[in-house]
C-alpha cells in the first residue's frame, strides 16, 4: 500500500483552514457584544421602572384607601378582582368563566361564620371569584347544596330559604346589606335590607344588582353584576345554606367575610384605572409594565410579555432598480434561505416564536426584584419562562408615599430582540467571512496548484532527460519566470547541460583511450615478437613470455572498454527484422556445444509462433553473454538449461544453470555497468562486468525484461528474459 502524501496543496488548505478561526473570534465578539447589550437592555429597564415610579410617587389618591393601605392580607377574604377580556353574559351556565376558573377560590369548612351545625362537606360549599369590566364588578358562585330550598312565592320572608347575602361600604362610607333570595331559578336582583344590623328586612329592591340563579343538579350557580360606583373597596359575601323546609333553619353560612359586622368585612382590590391611564403610553415601549401594591397584588399593567422584545422592528424597504438586480437577489434569497441560514443555524439559536407566559393572568407577583423593591432597594433579575424557551428580565423599583413603600413597578423584557439582533449580525458577519474564506482559500489553492504543477513539470522534464540508465538523453528548458522555482529551473538546466557534457567526455573516453593505446601496445606487442624469434636466454624468454601475456591481457581489456559503446552504436544503426526466435536459439545453441564441450546443453521450447521482431545479431550476442556468464559459474560436466514458453503478452526465456549461487541482495545490481561477483578473477581472462549490463542493454532494445535470481533449491542460478509481442 502507497503511502499517503502530504502535497504542497494539501498543506496550503491545512493552513487555509485557520482562517476558521476568523468567524470563530467574530462568533466570540458578538456573544461579548450579546452580554453587553443584555446589560445596557438591563439598565435601560431600570430606568423605566425609575420614570414610572417617579410618575407615582405620591400620589394616594390612585392608591385604594382600604385595600392598598392594609397591614396584611387575608386570602379569601381579600378579594382581587380579576380583568375580564369580555363582558359576562348572566345567564347563570359559567361558561364566560371558563378561561378564569383556575383562579377561583374554594369556600368550605375554614369559611364558616357561625358554626350553627356540626358542618357537613356534601351539605354545602363552593367556589367564588370576582371579576371587573369597564364599570361593572361581576362575581360568580358555583354553589354545591344537597338540598336547593327557594323562598315560597307568597312568603314576604327572604331569610328563610337559601340565599347570598352581600354587604359592603359604599362611596360616602356608609354599610349597606343586600339578600338574593329568589322564589324561582332565572333572574334576579337584590333586596336592600334596612339599617338595623339586626334585621334582615327588605326594605327596597335594588335593581342595579343583577343576576341569574341556575339550579343544577349539585346545587346551583349564580351570577351578578353591579357597578363599581355603588361599593368602596370593602364588601363580603355569605352564602347560607337552608335545607329543612318545615323548620326552614339555617343550617350553615359559610362566606368571605361575616356580612353583618362593618368590621369584618374584607376587601376587594380593583385594578386602578387612573394608573392604567398612566401606563397605557408604555404600550409603546415594548415591555411590559406592572404595578403592584405593597401586598405585590396586581393595581395595574400594559403591555404584552411576548411582543416585549426591547428592540423596534424596522421595516426594511428594498426596490429593486430593474429586473437584472430583482434576479440577482432572488437567487441570492434562495441560496440564503436554503443552504447558508440552515448551515449557520446548527450553532446559533432562534428566539423562540412562542413561549408559555406563566404571568398572564397573574393578579400577584412574586420574586427577589419585587421583594428587594417593596424593601426599598430597586433591584433586577432574570429568570426562564415555565418552559425553558425565553428569557425574561425584570426590573423593579419602589413607589414612596410620605416616604413610605406602597407598592412598585416591575418592568419586564425577553431578549428575544438582542437574539435577534445578535443572529442578524452574526448572519452578515458569517456572510462576509464566508465570502473571504472561499476567495482565499480558492486563491491558495490556485496558487498551490500553480506551484505544484510547475514543480512537477519541473520533475518531469527532469526525468525524462535522463534515462534509467543515468544516460542524458534530453534538455530542461529553462523557466523565465522570476521566482524560487524559476532559479531552480535555470539551475537545474545549467547542472544537466554541464552534466552532459561531462557524460559525453566519459563516453569518448574509453574510445580515445582504446584508440591512442593500441598503436603503443601493437608496437611493444611487435617488439616483443621480434624478440621471441632471436635466441634468448632461459631466464630472458621467461621475462618475455610474461610481457607478452600482459600485452595481450592489456588488448583484451581495451577491447572490454570500448565493446558496450560499440553496441550502442550498432543498436542506433540497426534496422529491426522479423526472424525465427527458436531457430536462431537452435543455431547459438549448436555453436555453444562446441565452443564449451565441457557443458551439456539442454532446449526445451513450447511456443505457438516463434516470429519475432528485431536485430538477430544483437539478439546472438545477448545469449553468448548470458552463456558465457553461466559456464564461467557452473561446474565441469554440468547442464545449462534453455527453455521458451509463451506468455500473455509474448515469450518468456530462461537460461537455467548448476553452480555457485548469486549473494544475497545482489540480484539487481548484478545488471548494471562494471559490477562482478567473481570470488577470485580468472588470471587468464579480465573482467570488468560488463556482460550482463550489455545482455540488458540488448533486451531493452527488443522491448525485453532481464532478471537473474537463484534457483529455489540453491542448487545454481537462473536468468528469465520476458518479451512482449
Amino acid at each position: 500500500m502507497s503511502k499517503f502524501r502530504f502535497g504542497l496543496r494539501l498543506k496550503l488548505l491545512f493552513f487555509s483552514s485557520f482562517l476558521l478561526a476568523i468567524p470563530w473570534l467574530g462568533y466570540q465578539y458578538v456573544w461579548e457584544m450579546e452580554t453587553y447589550l443584555r446589560i445596557g437592555q438591563e439598565q435601560t429597564m431600570v430606568g423605566t421602572a425609575r420614570a414610572v415610579a417617579t410618575a407615582l410617587h405620591e400620589r394616594p389618591l390612585l392608591f385604594d384607601s382600604q385595600s392598598a393601605y392594609l397591614a396584611d392580607v387575608k386570602p379569601g377574604t381579600d378579594l382581587y378582582a380579576h380583568k375580564i377580556a369580555y363582558p359576562i353574559q348572566l345567564d347563570g351556565k359559567l361558561d364566560d368563566w371558563q378561561d378564569y376558573q383556575h383562579l377561583a377560590i374554594a369556600y368550605g369548612q375554614q369559611n364558616l361564620i357561625d358554626a350553627i351545625q356540626e358542618y357537613q362537606p356534601e351539605s354545602l360549599h363552593f367556589t367564588h371569584m370576582v371579576g371587573q369590566y369597564d364599570k361593572y364588578l361581576y362575581a360568580m358562585f358555583a354553589v354545591t347544596d344537597n338540598t336547593v330550598l327557594l323562598r315560597p312565592s307568597n312568603s314576604l320572608r327572604i331569610d328563610k330559604n337559601d340565599h347570598l347575602q352581600i354587604a359592603m361600604t359604599d362611596q360616602s362610607g356608609l354599610f349597606q346589606r343586600y339578600i338574593i333570595a329568589p322564589s324561582q331559578a332565572g333572574w334576579v336582583n337584590a333586596y336592600l335590607l334596612k339599617d338595623s344590623l339586626d334585621s334582615l328586612q327588605p326594605a327596597r329592591l335594588e335593581t342595579q344588582i343583577q343576576g341569574q340563579w341556575r339550579n343544577t343538579a349539585k346545587g346551583y350557580h349564580l351570577e351578578l353584576r353591579f357597578p363599581l360606583a355603588m361599593m368602596s373597596s370593602k364588601i363580603a359575601f355569605a352564602i347560607v345554606d337552608v335545607d329543612n323546609p318545615q323548620s326552614r333553619a339555617t343550617e350553615h353560612i359559610i362566606g368571605t367575610a361575616n356580612p353583618s359586622q362593618v368590621d369584618s368585612l374584607g376587601t376587594v382590590l380593583v385594578p386602578s384605572p387612573d394608573i392604567e391611564k398612566i401606563l397605557k403610553g408604555l404600550k409603546y415601549s415594548n415591555a411590559r409594565v406592572w404595578v403592584v401594591d405593597k401586598h405585590r397584588r396586581v393595581l395595574a399593567r400594559s403591555g404584552e410579555i411576548h411582543s416585549a422584545s426591547g428592540v423596534q422592528n424596522k421595516p426594511t424597504v428594498g426596490v429593486a432598480n430593474n429586473g437584472q438586480s430583482a434576479s440577482a437577489n432572488s437567487w441570492w434569497k434562495y441560496l440564503e434561505n436554503n443552504w447558508l441560514l440552515p448551515l449557520y443555524y446548527q450553532i446559533l439559536t432562534k428566539p423562540p416564536a412562542d413561549f408559555v407566559d406563566d404571568l398572564r393572568d397573574a393578579f400577584a407577583l412574586q420574586g427577589q426584584d419585587i421583594s428587594q423593591a417593596l424593601a426599598g432597594t430597586p433591584s433586577s433579575l432574570w429568570r426562564l419562562s415555565s418552559d425553558n424557551k425565553a428569557v425574561i428580565m425584570s426590573a423593579a423599583h419602589p413607589i414612596y408615599i410620605d416616604e413610605t413603600v406602597m407598592g412598585a413597578v416591575v418592568v419586564e423584557q425577553t431578549t428575544n430582540g438582542i437574539r435577534t439582533l445578535r443572529n442578524k449580525a452574526l448572519e452578515q458577519q458569517f456572510h462576509y467571512i464566508l465570502l473571504v474564506i472561499l476567495i482565499s482559500t480558492l486563491a491558495l489553492f490556485i496558487i498551490a496548484s500553480r506551484i505544484s504543477w510547475r514543480i512537477r513539470s519541473l520533475r518531469n522534464d527532469t526525468e525524462n532527460a535522463i534515462d534509467q540508465q543515468g544516460k542524458i538523453i534530453g534538455d530542461i528548458v529553462p523557466s523565465k519566470t522570476r521566482d524560487e522555482i524559476g532559479d531552480l529551473s535555470r539551475t537545474f538546466t545549467h547542472v544537466l547541460s554541464r552534466l552532459s557534457q561531462y557524460n559525453t567526455y566519459l563516453e569518448n573516453m574509453a574510445s580515445r583511450l582504446s584508440h591512442e593505446l593500441r598503436t603503443p601496445v601493437a608496437i611493444v606487442n611487435s617488439s616483443l615478437d621480434n624478440l621471441l624469434l632471436e635466441d634468448q636466454k632461459p631466464e630472458s624468454k621467461q621475462y618475455v613470455d610474461r610481457a607478452k601475456q600482459g600485452i595481450t591481457r592489456l588488448s583484451k581489456i581495451l577491447s572490454n572498454m570500448s565493446e558496450a559503446t560499440r553496441l550502442e552504436q550498432a543498436i542506433q544503426s540497426s534496422e529491426p527484422e522479423t526472424f525465427d526466435l527458436v531457430e536462431l536459439i537452435n543455431g547459438c545453441v549448436a555453436g555453444y556445444r562446441l565452443a564449451y564441450a565441457s557443458r551439456d546443453f539442454e532446449v526445451q521450447v513450447s511456443v505457438s509462433n516463434s516470429t519475432f521482431h528485431g536485430a538477430p545479431e544483437l539478439f546472438a550476442q545477448m545469449l553468448d553473454k548470458i552463456i558465457a556468464n553461466g559456464v564461467e559459474f557452473s561446474e565441469l560436466n554440468s547442464v545449462i538449461n534453455l527453455q521458451m514458453v509463451n506468455s500473455d503478452q509474448g515469450y518468456v526465456l530462461t537460461i537455467s544453470n548448476q553452480g555457485s549461487v548469486l549473494p544475497e541482495n545482489m540480484q539487481h545490481q548484478l545488471l548494471d555497468s562494471m559490477v562482478s561477483v567473481r570470488k577470485q578473477q580468472n588470471t587468464e581472462q579480465p573482467h570488468l562486468g560488463l556482460g550482463l549490463y550489455i545482455a540488458k542493454i540488448i533486451a531493452q532494445y527488443h522491448h525485453g525484461e532481464i532478471r537473474i535470481d537463484n534457483l529455489k533449491d540453491k542448487s545454481g542460478v537462473v536468468v528469465t528474459l520476458e518479451f512482449k509481442v
